[in-house]
């Protein structure tokens, strides 16, 4: 008798009761908004303590706001506060920030404040280093320490993943990254139901995240550049090119990393390390000027008002420098995360293809050059994907960034990543 050899449907996980569910809503809104208010709280501070040391205070000493002179002082104090933190306040501002990515890292409450005033003080001092590590960090601490508290008999693992979620909904102003980042974390787990069941909670915090920054603040991602109609064959053929190109470009960062960090870490002592640090940010700053200091996303949103406005050089020389300055800041000890100053090189890349090759649309180089440099950086696909195509909101430029993720996420795969082991050798 014959066997039936028809292939089985693979089975579908079942769906969770909506009573299993509703008990979420509650804790997913009130860390998603908290979440974002500290986002916001920190992101405020550091702009007044940015505006009083890059403005005020060299305009009462008379010193240009931006002179070699006053980067070196800046970028050299920056890594002698942050040096004091580190060294004084209890708990250091947490692990090496070098061994950490964007995944929730649940840190004990006495940590949280010097890791708090060290963000400031980073965001606000110069170097090349975003908010997202550290206030993921900061948020996943506080939600697991309130939550047991106030909820004891929920499950501990649930606040991590709100606070995550939340965190990336206020960072980026809605909650499909979060949604993106989560998805491509669970695809290596084994899921007790639905997929959707699982995002529940995690896309309800996104959502309220998203909702409160949006709401308060107003931010976008959107840098204005002109629009992209329908693409066209030249378009296809720039993005294949530039992707592929920034990413092998940002791995030159990823495989100098552990040689870097190594030979910060020879220093032995923070408060040798991070102003050893600040003083090569502040050489670096002075060589490729002001628009290459802090995390980058205000100074692309500059250069992107004026595609025209630098040469093809000028253009490369930033991305050069900003590549520098965010492998020393990552290096040597300063708190902060990586996403938004690749944003910065990977764009001034983009524009650069621009400057050389105008037929290249800039809303075409700077999608594709942020797409490669965060694949290589963060080794993050959905959030790469996310985040380029935002830049220029169009939503033609999507297919073309997912035909490029694809020999570009060739060229990164299975090599090292830009996180160390504690030992300093190189995750992959």
């Amino acid at each position: 008798m014959a066997q039936d050899t028809a292939p089985q449907a693979l089975p579908t996980p079942p769906s969770a009761p909506a009573r299993a569910l509703l008990p979420l809503i509650l804790p997913a809104l009130v860390v998603g908004v908290g979440s974002s208010l500290l986002f916001l709280l920190v992101s405020s501070l550091a702009e007044r303590l940015q505006h009083v040391l890059w403005k005020n205070l060299p305009d009462a000493l008379g010193i240009g706001r931006y002179s070699v002179l006053w980067m070196l002082v800046m970028l050299t104090a920056t890594g002698i506060a942050v040096g004091l933190v580190v060294w004084l306040v209890p708990g250091h501002a947490g692990p090496d920030p070098a061994t950490l990515g964007l995944e929730a890292v649940a840190l004990p409450p006495a940590v949280l404040p010097g890791l708090v005033l060290a963000t400031v003080l980073v965001l606000a001092g110069g170097p090349s280093l975003g908010p997202e590590n550290p206030l993921i960090a900061v948020n996943v601490g506080l939600a697991l320490w309130l939550g047991r508290l106030a909820m004891p008999r929920l499950p501990g693992s649930l606040w991590p993943a709100l606070a995550d979620a939340a965190t990336l909904g206020a960072l980026f102003g809605t909650p499909v990254a979060a949604a993106l980042v989560i998805s491509e974390a669970l695809a290596g787990k084994p899921l007790k139901g639905a997929l959707w069941d699982n995002l529940f909670g995690p896309l309800m915090a996104a959502g309220a995240g998203s909702m409160t920054t949006a709401l308060v603040a107003r931010p976008t991602l959107d840098l204005g550049l002109p629009a992209l109609g329908h693409p066209r064959w030249p378009d296809l053929v720039a993005v294949l090119v530039i992707a592929p190109a920034a990413a092998l470009f940002g791995m030159c960062a990823v495989r100098a990393f552990p040689s870097v960090h190594g030979a910060f870490r020879r220093l032995g002592h923070p408060m040798v390390a991070l102003p050893a640090g600040g003083l090569v940010l502040g050489l670096l700053g002075a060589l490729g000027g002001h628009l290459t200091l802090f995390k980058g996303l205000d100074e692309v949103a500059e250069l992107a008002k004026d595609p025209a406005g630098w040469s093809a050089g000028q253009f490369a020389a930033m991305a050069v420098v900003k590549l520098a300055a965010l492998l020393v800041a990552a290096a040597c000890g300063f708190r902060g995360g990586r996403i938004f100053p690749s944003v910065f090189i990977g764009a001034t890349l983009g524009l650069c293809a621009h400057a050389l090759v105008p037929a290249v649309q800039p809303s075409v180089g700077v999608a594709a050059g942020v797409l490669g440099m965060l694949l290589a950086i963060t080794r993050q696909g959905w959030v790469s994907l996310f985040t380029a195509s935002v830049l220029v909101a169009s939503a033609s430029v999507v297919a073309l960034l997912c035909i490029a993720s694809l020999p570009a996420w060739l060229l990164v795969t299975g090599r090292p990543r830009m996180q160390l082991r504690a030992d300093g050798t190189a995750l992959r």
